[in-house]
């Protein structure tokens, strides 16, 4: 790939849910204090996706002051009667998010779709268009929006803060699809670090490189054929 291929853009939304799945057993959600990689990944994705290449995230900067809510939930109880849980909301979120896409070489079939220009041209009109899909922040409860905008642009909350920690978090999934290591390929695997925010900025670790991992299952690459994929070429024309 010659180019960076890189977009900034602004995402925000009256509250978010990047659950911590430590707290779901029981039934309740708690959120962890920071978006995670997999949830921007998805907030990407949502903007503008193909099989084709994979986005990274390479930055978030949290924009505003980190606060909670907590709602009395009445999820679904199968086996009859009413069932209560909390969920523990952040409130108020805005995030800066820096991303580039890179070309998916488990996917050597769609070689043919690899034009760069298209693709990233494709990304900045769907940004412009606040997404080709609905955006959620963690949870489909939490209704996000995105638009242009500067990584640097702003003053955020945390500016002044030189360093945060918040100890061990999930980073994210890896599929079959994009596994890069040899010994996942075929399997789904869970990634996990430890995110430091230095002036309001989390700089991501890439998903190979995350030391900390565990291997959930086996899974099979997901296959695309002629009747649901569009080319690069046939989308450009669509969205001018």
């Amino acid at each position: 790939m010659e180019k960076e291929n890189s977009i900034e853009f602004k995402v925000y939304g009256r509250r978010a849910l990047f659950s911590d799945p430590l707290t779901r057993t029981g039934g309740e959600k708690f959120t962890y204090p920071v978006p995670t990689y997999q949830a921007l990944k998805g907030i990407t994705e949502s903007i503008y996706w193909k099989p084709t290449f994979v986005w990274h995230i390479d930055s978030v900067r949290v924009m505003k002051q980190i606060q909670t809510e907590s709602q009395g939930m009445r999820p679904v109880d199968y086996g009859g009667g009413n069932t209560l849980s909390i969920y523990t909301y952040l409130k108020d979120v805005e995030y800066r998010v820096r991303a580039h896409f890179e070309w998916n070489e488990n996917r050597p079939d769609m070689a043919d779709d690899r034009n760069e220009n298209k693709h990233f041209f494709i990304a900045q009109r769907m940004l412009k268009r606040g997404g080709r899909r609905d955006i959620f922040l963690g949870t489909r409860e939490c209704q996000g929006y995105v638009e242009p905008c500067g990584f640097e642009e702003g003053e955020g909350a945390y500016d002044d803060v030189p360093e945060l920690v918040f100890g061990l978090m999930v980073h994210g999934f890896t599929y079959p699809d994009e596994a890069v290591r040899e010994e996942e390929k075929g399997k789904l695997t869970a990634r996990f670090w430890n995110p430091v925010m230095e002036r309001g900025v989390i700089h991501f670790a890439r998903p190979e490189d995350c030391q900390k991992r565990r291997v959930l299952r086996q899974m099979e690459m997901k296959q695309f054929t002629g009747d649901h994929f569009s080319n690069a070429e046939e989308l450009y024309e669509e969205v001018k």
